[in-house]
């Protein structure tokens, strides 16, 4: 017997509603990540921005589980096994530039660098992840909510990583250890560059923070409806 329209959305409703979310922050304890324009450690930011994320998928039902807020682990093998018998694991971080393209400034008396040639988003995706298809379909979905809210993805990603989605932000960087020692579909988010002095403003905004971490999280709602995640439901 077919089953009313109603009822199959009510059933995928309740089948990503059940679905849990790893949500690791970058970085922490010895390793703040990158430095910004005006000095502060990336893990700061990534934690920041997590938190809100985390907040947006369980305001949809979502459970959630937190990886690395208090910044304790120190082993990259050490995420995604914190993460073990979710549904999904995303891994917050923020970007920065390589050294031959920082310009020297000076912010409150300090002398720092800062970069105009980059910013945006990106994410990424390992070809040696477990689950490539669906990591590839989220980060795809992901993406293209993200640009849908307004924000515009980073081409410069495509100067080292192949392209996997280039249109909605999405690379692959195969060797990163948290997207390929994982049994999860991953992807690897970088918000944005905050070596960017404007950039590093805007992702400091609760406002923007909240805007980008409702698109995340309703494209990965979606993404998980599509290919029916938990697996073990």
């Amino acid at each position: 017997m077919r089953l009313p329209v109603f009822c199959l959305f009510l059933w995928s409703t309740v089948n990503v509603l059940a679905a849990e979310i790893a949500v690791d922050v970058g970085h922490g304890g010895r390793d703040p990540g990158a430095i910004s324009a005006r000095g502060r450690g990336e893990f700061d930011f990534n934690r920041d921005f997590a938190g809100v994320l985390a907040e947006r998928l369980e305001a949809r039902g979502q459970r959630v589980r937190r990886v690395n807020f208090d910044g304790a682990i120190g082993s990259l093998a050490a995420r995604p096994q914190a993460a073990a018998g979710s549904d999904f694991f995303i891994s917050i971080h923020h970007d920065s530039i390589d050294e031959a393209w920082l310009l020297p400034w000076t912010w409150e008396g300090v002398e720092r660098t800062h970069t105009e040639v980059k910013r945006g988003y990106g994410l990424f995706v390992s070809a040696a992840n477990p689950d490539l298809p669906t990591s590839l379909l989220c980060a795809s979905t992901m993406g293209a909510m993200l640009r849908r809210a307004g924000f515009a993805a980073s081409d410069w990603h495509g100067r080292k990583h192949q392209a996997a989605d280039a249109h909605n932000g999405v690379w692959y960087y195969d060797n990163l250890v948290v997207l390929y020692r994982t049994r999860l579909p991953a992807v690897l988010f970088e918000a944005g560059v905050i070596k960017h002095k404007d950039e590093e403003l805007e992702l400091r905004d609760p406002a923007r923070q909240a805007r980008m971490a409702d698109a995340l999280a309703s494209g990965l709602a979606a993404c998980l409806q599509v290919t029916g995640k938990p697996a073990r439901d």
